[in-house]
């Protein structure tokens, strides 16, 4: 009998199986070097007594430190690309930190062509020649999980958007997250008093359903019917799916022209506006009170919503129309969660510290208090996490700060599902504050929450009475 050994496709096997390996070994000396890094600079700052000069010396360690974490998203990619999306945030991180990782929302390489092309045959059951009439090589963009193409079918005269999946990426990504869970759980042992090892659970969760387009796509068209049954105009654009080409990884929509928000003041003064000037200030903040009513729709009214705004997903479209992309991940609230969080809402909107405390154990939310005037660290505290608009002398969230409400109320259980919510609101307050506008979404959707909470039978008609009387007076969202 005739052995034949194939040397490259034995390679490639090997290749494969030590790929979560390396990318482990790799992950764990980088992310061992970054934190030690802080620790033993924590003990060299704490002898600096010069106020001035230690805030100089952490702005050093925060840049050395933005450095590392750069290098290990943009080398590791993947997952590592959604970390950085959700850490580059100005309130979340220090600025050194922001400022490096903001350039990476939409770097992850692409896959080429010819691989792409196997994939779409595959799914399709077709080739690509006999589908489209063009079929645009270089993609639009190309994500953690998938890349998108431009195209156009035989025959028609409107162009599509070509999501195709990154062959490989699913056990890359569950590898890269298991680590992450890990290093979490080490983290809220020795360091910073949260429960960070729900919100790694859910975020696996979430990613593990971005894989299936078929469920992505069922997403986008339940949401773009719910927005338009309840507006006379939907507040977003939401890509229309073009239903027979769905496949578990591929999908293809309609296209949407468009600017990214990211380059809004690049176009702005391209078309002579001045992106300080009044007319910009109207543009951005029409802008963000459509995108933030859509979100306050979503999550109260309907618990099912978009759990992905980061800049990449989001296009402004003529007359500052705002269209919201990429629906892979989703989040479907139980009603008592979300009207839980609509308590939560009025009791930020009102300042009521009372309410807030009831609001975090309607919403399981366990917590340990460190400090003497609980009920009002526990406000500031809820407005840090699920408010677009900081509590007073807040600039950003500093969990290891001894002055951080999350150190003087330790979080000891967190629901995974929460974390979607809060997630969203620290998206949108990242686009608030690059947009220069300070606003409460709590304050924009308090009407949303009442009526949500009425409905239910939890607000009395005397309650909404008492409620509109307050109208007149109410703070305005927008400063």
């Amino acid at each position: 009998m005739f052995f034949h050994f194939d040397l490259k496709e034995f390679q490639e096997k090997v290749s494969t199986q030590l790929r979560p390996w390396q990318r482990s070994f790799q992950f764990w000396v980088r992310a061992a070097d970054i934190y030690t890094g802080y620790k033993v600079f924590q003990v060299r700052a704490s002898l600096e007594k010069d106020v001035q000069k230690q805030e100089l010396m952490w702005e050093k360690q925060h840049e050395v430190a933005a450095e590392k974490i750069y290098s290990m998203c943009s080398e590791l990619g993947g997952f590592f690309l959604k970390v950085a999306q959700l850490v580059g945030k100005p309130d979340l991180a220090p600025a050194a930190w922001v400022k490096r990782l903001v350039t990476l929302c939409d770097q992850a390489p692409a896959t080429p062509y010819n691989v792409i092309r196997v994939v779409l045959e595959k799914e399709l059951g077709q080739s690509i020649d006999e589908l489209f009439e063009y079929f645009d090589k270089d993609p639009l963009g190309s994500a953690s999980i998938a890349q998108v193409h431009r195209a156009r079918f035989k025959g028609d005269k409107h162009d599509v958007v070509v999501k195709v999946q990154h062959p490989g990426v699913k056990e890359l990504m569950m590898t890269d997250i298991r680590n992450l869970q890990a290093f979490a759980l080490y983290i809220q042992r020795t360091d910073v008093k949260f429960d960070l090892f729900s919100v790694t659970k859910e975020m696996e969760k979430q990613i593990s359903y971005e894989f299936d387009f078929v469920r992505e796509a069922e997403a986008m068209a339940r949401i773009r019917h719910f927005l338009c049954q309840n507006n006379k105009k939907s507040p977003v654009r939401v890509p229309c799916v073009i239903r027979d080409m769905v496949r578990r990884r591929v999908l293809v929509m309609e296209y949407i022209d468009g600017i990214p928000i990211l380059k809004l003041g690049d176009e702005m003064e391209k078309r002579g506006i001045h992106p300080d000037g009044k007319l910009a200030a109207a543009a951005k903040q029409n802008i963000l009170k459509n995108l933030s009513l859509a979100y306050g729709q979503m999550i109260l009214k309907s618990g099912f919503f978009h759990a992905d705004p980061h800049p990449g997903n989001i296009l402004i479209c003529k007359g500052s129309e705002v269209a919201l992309l990429d629906y892979g991940q989703v989040k479907d609230l139980p009603d008592e969660l979300r009207l839980g969080y609509a308590r939560l809402v009025l009791a930020i909107a009102d300042n009521d510290p009372l309410r807030a405390s009831e609001s975090y154990r309607d919403l399981g939310i366990e917590t340990l208090s460190k400090c003497e005037n609980e009920q009002k660290e526990m406000l500031r505290l809820a407005q840090t996490m699920f408010d677009t608009k900081l509590p007073p002398g807040v600039t950003m969230l500093q969990p290891f700060a001894e002055e951080s409400s999350i150190k003087k109320i330790s979080v000891k259980a967190f629901p995974e599902e929460l974390f979607s919510i809060l997630r969203t609101v620290h998206i949108l307050r990242g686009l608030s504050v690059g947009l220069g506008i300070n606003f409460s979404c709590a304050e924009q959707w308090r009407p949303i929450a009442e009526e949500v909470l009425y409905v239910a039978g939890r607000l009395t008609a005397k309650d909404l009475k008492q409620v509109h009387r307050r109208g007149a007076s109410r703070r305005r969202f927008w400063r």
